[in-house]
């Protein structure tokens, strides 16, 4: 937005009063003050970083609390991944764009179609980069994205607000369930206090922030961690994974190449020179180059095999072997 949009849009701060929205702002877990950190602005940098890190350090307890919840998602996103459905995640500002950075990971990291994870951020992907003034406040707007998105009752739509209110992802939700989609919601205020109908809450509360408000903090670390255990717990589950390896990678740069070989060097024993070769007759599949390996098979066998065992490897392995 160039200096002259600004000056010819509405300033936020002249908007008419809206006393009961001031009110439900007031009482969120997210806009409370820390009394650990009344003093920050008299600290010392190292002071100041510190107390940042010991807010930080609660945070992975918290969320481990959550993984029951996390777990349904989960049970969720397989069952529509299985049925040709998509995970959507929709959010606006900071967590648009954990949603949107989510999900363009899961393809190199393991080798899913770019439409299996979808981010949607308020304001479109310009946000992304700057913020869009007033654009999660437009319930509107979510439903359009949803509808845009035509989804359906097999996807499985993921809002992520910290605060739980966001009108952009309210109404995103409301539209997905209206179309018979399953739907979560990842927020950082209590499961006591979500209005919002969805089929899983996850709530990790993290408390006040160093800097009240500031939700791009624990908040945010907060729902970084929840995602990334959803994606990558739904694609162990998809078969994406063998071992602790990423054996479905997308070959996309020179680092994921190497990191390719050295997968398969890892994971057969293989020396460099024979890893790259067998990768070569795999047409850079890493599956099918271990399969081929440990299986003593052709790339085709190997290729059936997978695709016999759901494209799980142990399965692939495991087939014809004694019980």
């Amino acid at each position: 937005m160039s200096a002259t949009d600004r000056t010819s849009s509405p300033e936020p701060h002249k908007t008419a009063p809206d006393r009961a929205t001031f009110d439900e702002i007031a009482r969120l877990a997210t806009e409370q003050r820390n009394p650990r950190t009344m003093d920050l602005d008299r600290l010392s940098t190292v002071e100041v970083l510190t107390r940042i890190n010991d807010e930080d350090r609660t945070i992975a307890d918290v969320v481990r609390g959550e993984i029951p919840h996390i777990a349904q998602a989960v049970e969720f996103a397989h069952a529509s991944l299985t049925a040709g459905g998509r995970i959507l995640y929709i959010g606006a500002g900071t967590s648009g764009r954990l949603g949107v950075l989510d999900a363009s990971e899961c393809p190199p990291t393991f080798g899913t179609p770019p439409e299996w994870v979808q981010g949607i951020i308020a304001g479109g992907y310009g946000a992304l980069l700057q913020a869009v003034e007033g654009a999660e406040d437009k319930a509107d707007d979510g439903a359009e994205q949803i509808r845009r998105a035509r989804v359906e009752p097999r996807d499985f739509v993921v809002g992520i607000a910290a605060s739980r209110r966001t009108p952009f992802v309210v109404g995103a939700l409301d539209e997905a369930r209206s179309r018979g989609a399953r739907t979560a919601l990842v927020t950082c205020t209590p499961r006591s206090e979500v209005t919002q109908p969805v089929d899983v809450a996850i709530c990790p509360v993290v408390g006040p922030e160093a800097i009240m408000g500031s939700t791009r903090m624990k908040a945010g670390t907060a729902q970084k961690l929840v995602l990334n255990m959803l994606t990558t717990a739904t694609m162990v589950r998809m078969g994406k994974i063998y071992e602790n390896m990423m054996v479905d990678l997308l070959a996309t740069s020179k680092k994921l190449v190497e990191r390719g070989r050295r997968t398969l060097m890892t994971v057969t024993g293989l020396d460099y020179d024979v890893a790259c070769a067998r990768l070569d007759e795999a047409g850079g599949n890493v599956k099918v180059a271990v399969v081929m390996t440990l299986a003593n098979a052709t790339a085709d066998e190997a290729r059936a095999r997978i695709e016999r065992a759901g494209g799980f490897v142990r399965g692939a392995l495991e087939e014809g072997a004694k019980p």
